[in-house]
């Protein structure tokens, strides 16, 4: 069973197409990812999907109700955890999900025994009645997404839900994100620009690059669509040797791209002494050349051409940072 349904789902700001025509759907009770750079259009569909965004054109319903015609039906039904930190710092932990309780219609003895099910499930009972300024960055993301899990939502919206964290506090998150799927049946729509992340947590995912949706599929045949080994090298030509790989027919993809060839192929390292001698054979000399198994990173450059980091660093040198100072944001 679907839970979101998407058709042609557009959105345009003035001549800039952010979402162009995405069409889709998520599986009732799965962790489905979306993967792309920043300014890929991760953010503008979240926007859309929980109705804080018209499209332009196309449709989408959530649980069967339509995000423009049953807005307030589609609310009812999803949890939103965005990008930003949108908790009141003021409050403890627990004033924090009463006053979210409330605004959802939670009578008193439904308030009280949900924030104790959702504090128990993101391990913050102890810090209840602690002020959430006072909280660690991991602490507020969790509590951020025990607020979305308050009014019991059939899909819950994390969008880039460990930016800026460190890595033992993101893998805290991946665990408590794991958590609530499984013990509280919710589905999970999530975009991340994190590969770990995607590969971690996500039973499918969807590769969007400047507003298109490239592919969606298990990670699993993502990968065995880029081959079962993956080869890449570097030469004095990577013209003339990408051309002459180009006829051999072991090669299931090819991509050239800052000054590498990524070959995927089955028995990779069965495979190397036969491309040192096509090398050998239109005169280019082997610099470098290793073997591994496919990643998402691959799969993402098979697709669109170049590396998610590509793309990333691109971006913020058309505006003049440097990527370590933008990294996540949009």
């Amino acid at each position: 069973m679907d839970i979101i349904k998407t058709k042609n789902l557009t959105k345009k700001f003035s001549d800039l197409t952010a979402v162009d025509n995405v069409t889709f759907s998520v599986h009732k009770g799965e962790i489905f990812g979306f993967l792309g750079p920043n300014g890929a259009g991760k953010t503008t569909t979240i926007k859309m999907l929980t109705t804080l965004l018209n499209p332009t054109a196309g449709s989408a319903r959530i649980s069967e109700f339509d995000i423009i015609k049953q807005r307030d039906k589609v609310r009812q039904n999803i949890g939103i955890v965005f990008q930003e930190p949108a908790l009141d710092t003021e409050l403890t932990g627990e004033e924090n999900l009463e006053y979210h309780a409330r605004m959802y219609g939670l009578n008193r003895s439904k308030r009280k025994d949900r924030i104790e099910e959702v504090l128990k499930l993101v391990d913050l009972e102890e810090k209840r009645r602690v002020f959430v300024k006072n909280y660690s960055g991991g602490m507020k993301r969790r509590l951020e997404i025990a607020r979305g899990l308050m009014h019991y939502p059939n899909v819950l919206f994390l969008d880039e839900p460990t930016l800026g964290l460190d890595a033992q506090t993101r893998r805290a998150i991946w665990a408590y994100i794991k958590k609530m799927n499984k013990e509280e049946d919710t589905t999970i729509f999530l975009t991340t620009h994190y590969m770990d992340e995607a590969e971690y947590l996500c039973d499918r995912v969807g590769i969007i690059d400047r507003g298109k949706i490239l592919v969606i599929n298990s990670i699993s045949n993502l990968k065995s669509a880029v081959g079962k080994d993956v080869i890449t090298l570097s030469c004095t030509d990577l013209n003339k040797l990408n051309k002459k790989l180009q006829e051999q027919k072991w090669i299931s993809k090819i991509k050239q791209h800052d000054g590498f060839l990524t070959l995927g192929v089955e028995k990779g390292d069965e495979k190397i002494p036969i491309i040192i001698e096509l090398a050998q054979i239109v005169g280019v000399k082997i610099k470098s050349i290793s073997v591994r198994k496919p990643t998402l990173d691959d799969v993402f450059l098979s697709y669109t051409g170049h590396t998610i980091r590509d793309e990333e660093v691109k971006s913020n040198s058309m505006i003049g940072i440097h990527p370590q100072y933008t990294r996540g944001k949009r």
